[in-house]
């Protein structure tokens, strides 16, 4: 199931952009799901799903937008490494 949203933009916006409405919804899905993984709300296979990528693919695009696909932090690396 999903849900459909609108959003409303000035006539303009798009040829600004040098978009189109269905590329600026697509990296508009993407911008959202990269910054909910990067605050840690979704995990990465969650924010891969919303931007409707493949994990690599989310990964990559991460990367493009300047936000590490790998949002582990160091002590939960040392405290997985003390486990092993």
């Amino acid at each position: 199931m999903s849900v459909h949203v609108a959003l409303e933009m000035p006539e303009d916006a798009f040829s600004a952009l040098r978009t189109n409405p269905e590329n600026f919804a697509r990296e508009m899905r993407l911008a959202a799901a990269v910054r909910c993984y990067e605050l840690g709300m979704i995990s990465q296979g969650k924010a891969a799903e919303i931007a409707d990528l493949s994990r690599q693919e989310f990964m990559l695009a991460c990367s493009r937008l300047g936000v590490s696909p790998f949002q582990t932090k160091p002590e939960e690396l040392a405290e997985e490494f003390a486990r092993e």
